[in-house]
């Protein structure tokens, strides 16, 4: 499955967007894929970045970008941070759908604390955005053609029940049990939460997943059945898992990736 695709746009490419892209990565990359761009790059201030580390969120790939890069993407959002920008870009990116969200920049404050407020404020319209993101693209009802159609893929099969059988797994577990890479892992997670088989809490920096208890019984019962046959090829998957310890220590691992 394709994710929905955002894009982030600010003059300069250097905070605002900075900031906004490297949060979506960090808390929404199993949901949407996320890009930053300026109409007139500059370089990625380095108070956004070490913001971003503050809170544990990833730096890694965040560096100023024209608008002419992303010219291919037909995206699904573009979110323009400064009204400056809106009338720039106009005519420069293609989305389905254009959004104007006008932040000050935190460069031009004398408040030391501007970027983490900046953050603070980015992460709230987030939250919203993908609120009223979700409301609009309800779960439709789990009928037994959509939930075979689910399982007929060996690395969302085995993930299912590597989770079915540890009650609950975060993405990095997975990552390891099924020696494949975070991504990809992502977005077939993303597909079991989008009908929900699954669903999904957060901890710290951490999500885990967990199968739906209110799954019809039919598909309960599809499962357990499926798990039972599919043992000889979890085992080695399971042992995988167990190689990383037990929590805390699993997760001091997931920390470091």
């Amino acid at each position: 499955m394709t994710l929905p695709t955002l894009l982030f746009i600010c003059t300069e490419n250097s905070a605002r967007s900075i900031l906004a892209e490297g949060l979506a990565r960090h808390k929404y990359a199993d949901r949407f894929t996320a890009y930053s761009a300026g109409s007139a790059p500059a370089v990625a201030d380095p108070r956004a970045l070490s913001t971003l580390a503050a809170q544990g969120i990833s730096t890694e790939g965040l560096y100023a970008k024209p608008l002419s890069k992303y010219r291919h993407i037909n995206f699904d959002y573009a979110i323009v941070l400064c009204n400056k920008t809106t009338a720039e870009c106009a005519n420069e990116i293609t989305a389905k759908h254009l959004l104007a969200w006008d932040f000050s920049d935190p460069k031009q404050s004398s408040d030391s604390h501007a970027f983490e407020t900046t953050l603070h404020q980015l992460a709230e319209r987030l939250s919203m955005f993908v609120l009223l993101y979700d409301r609009q693209h309800q779960h439709k009802p789990l009928t037994p053609l959509s939930f075979f159609k689910l399982l007929a893929d060996e690395t969302r099969l085995n993930a299912l029940l590597l989770i079915m059988a540890e009650q609950e797994l975060c993405v990095c577990e997975l990552t390891t049990a099924l020696q494949d890479t975070q991504p990809k892992i992502s977005r077939h997670l993303a597909m079991l939460r989008k009908t929900a088989v699954l669903l999904d809490r957060r901890q710290g920096q951490w999500v885990y997943y967990r199968l739906n208890p209110t799954l019809a019984p039919w598909a309960q019962a599809c499962l357990e059945q499926t798990a039972i046959a599919q043992q000889p090829f979890l085992a080695p998957l399971q042992a995988n898992l167990a190689a990383m310890g037990d929590r805390p220590t699993r997760d001091s691992q997931c920390c470091r990736e």
